[in-house]
C-alpha cells in the first residue's frame, strides 16, 4: 500500500483510530492495528521513513535519495515554522545525543514542550525536527507513537545513503510516482499531493510527456490532465469497481486535497476538529463514507466503551430516494465493519439526515 500511494499521512487525532491506521483499513479491510504499526515502522532493516511529502507523511525508504534537493531547499529557507536564535548549537547537542546515546524520542533528549499547547515546542524538538527536514537525522520508527530520532547512517540502508539523484531526475521520479498513486490528475493535483513545486511539476511533466505518462482530457475540467497508463487500463475507469463501502480518514490520500475531492466526486468536506463546537455542521471528526466510486455521505463517530456511536450521519442531498436507501445501507455497512475491527461490540446511531433513511440505516444494522 505505500509502495502505491508513497506518503501516508500521519496525524495526531485518535477517534475511531490514527489516520495511518485508517488509511490501512479502507483499503486492506480489518488488518490489526499492530501488524499496521509494525508494517510501517517495524525494523532493521526500516522499510520507510518520515518526511514532509504532502504534509508529515510515512514514504518508503527508497525515496530519500529523491527528496535531497527537497532537503536543501529547506536549508536554503532556514526554517520551516518555528525559529531558534542559536539553532545551530542546540542542533549540535541533539546530535552529541544522539551519537553517544543511540536513537532517542524528543523526551528522552530533554523534552517535547515548554508547557504550552500542542504546538509549544521545546528548542530541543524544534532542533530535532529542523534536523530531521534537513536530513541530518531521520525517523523511521516510532515508540508509543513518538518519534524516535536517529543518525541516517545508522537508520538508511547503505546502498540508499550512498545513492545521489540530480533535482531534474529525481523531480520526474517523484512526479511519475505521484500521478501513479493519483491514476489521473492536474499538475496542481500533483504538486499538492507530492509537495513539489508547481514549476518543478510541470517541468517534471515536460520531461516525461509521451514516455512515461500520457496528456488526457477530462470533461468539466478547466485544466489539462495526465494519466498514469496503468490507471487508464483499470477495470474501475469502465465503473466495474466493487469496492466495498468503508469509513475514510478525513487525512486520507483519495481526499487530502479538497479542491481535487470536491472535482472528482462533487463532496465539500472540512475537517471541524478545530472548529468551536457551536460552528460545526457535520461532527468533530467527520468521516466521508465512500460507497463504490461514490462519496455518499459522512459519519461523525465516537466510542462509549464497546459501542462505536455515530453522533450524526448525513447523507448527501444530491442522491435520490433510492440512492439514499442504498447509501443508508452502505453505511450501516461501513459502520459495523469499522466497529468490529476496533474491538467494538455495537453500533449505536444517533442522528440521521435526512432523518427519513433512518429506517433503512438501521434496520441494516445487527441486532
Amino acid at each position: 500500500m505505500l509502495e502505491r500511494t508513497r506518503g501516508i499521512q500521519l496525524d495526531t487525532i485518535s477517534v475511531l483510530a490514527r489516520s495511518h491506521e485508517l488509511m490501512a483499513f479502507a483499503r486492506l479491510g480489518p488488518v490489526r492495528r499492530e501488524r499496521i504499526d509494525s508494517a510501517y515502522w517495524g525494523g532493521p532493516p526500516y522499510r520507510a521513513m518520515e518526511f514532509w511529502y504532502h504534509a508529515a507523511c510515512v514514504v518508503p525508504i527508497e525515496e530519500w535519495p529523491n527528496l535531497g534537493f527537497r532537503r536543501e531547499q529547506i536549508r536554503a529557507r532556514g526554517f520551516r515554522w518555528h525559529r531558534v536564535d542559536d539553532i545551530d548549537t542546540v542542533g549540535e547537542r541533539v546530535l552529541e545525543q544522539l551519537r553517544d546515546r543511540g536513537p532517542l524520542t524528543a523526551k528522552e533528549l530533554g523534552g517535547a514542550k515548554r508547557g504550552g499547547p500542542w504546538w509549544d515546542w521545546s528548542e530541543t524538538k524544534i532542533a530535532a525536527e529542523w534536523l530531521l527536514d534537513i536530513g541530518e537525522i531521520v525517523c523511521t520508527t516510532r515508540r508509543g507513537y513518538q518519534r524516535v530520532y536517529d543518525l541516517p547512517e545508522r537508520a538508511i540502508p547503505p546502498e540508499v545513503l550512498r545513492t545521489v539523484v540530480d533535482k531534474d531526475r529525481a523531480v520526474q521520479v517523484l512526479v511519475e510516482r505521484a500521478l501513479a498513486a493519483l491514476g489521473v490528475a492536474t499538475a496542481r493535483d500533483i504538486a499538492a499531493y507530492s509537495g513539489l513545486r508547481p514549476l518543478d511539476v510541470q517541468a517534471g511533466l515536460t520531461a516525461l510527456d509521451g514516455e512515461r505518462i500520457e496528456r488526457v482530457s477530462v470533461a468539466g475540467w478547466r485544466e489539462p490532465g495526465w494519466a498514469a497508463p496503468d490507471a487508464l487500463e483499470h477495470p474501475a475507469v469502465g465503473g466495474a469497481t466493487r469496492a466495498r463501502p468503508v469509513l475514510l480518514s478525513p487525512f486520507d490520500g483519495v481526499i487530502c486535497d479538497r479542491a481535487r475531492m470536491e472535482r472528482h466526486f462533487g463532496f465539500r468536506h472540512r475537517l471541524e476538529a478545530y472548529v468551536p463546537r457551536h460552528k460545526r455542521v457535520y461532527g468533530y471528526y467527520s468521516m466521508p463514507v465512500l460507497a463504490g466510486d461514490q462519496l455518499v455521505g459522512r459519519v461523525d463517530p465516537a466510542r462509549d466503551r464497546r459501542t462505536l456511536v455515530a453522533r450524526s450521519v448525513h447523507l448527501e442531498d444530491s442522491l435520490s430516494p433510492a440512492g439514499l436507501v442504498r447509501a443508508a445501507r452502505a453505511t450501516a455497512a461501513a459502520l459495523v465493519e469499522a466497529a468490529r475491527w476496533v474491538g467494538c461490540d455495537a453500533v449505536a446511531v444517533e442522528r440521521v439526515e435526512p432523518d427519513s433513511v433512518r429506517p433503512s440505516l438501521v434496520d441494516s444494522l445487527p441486532g
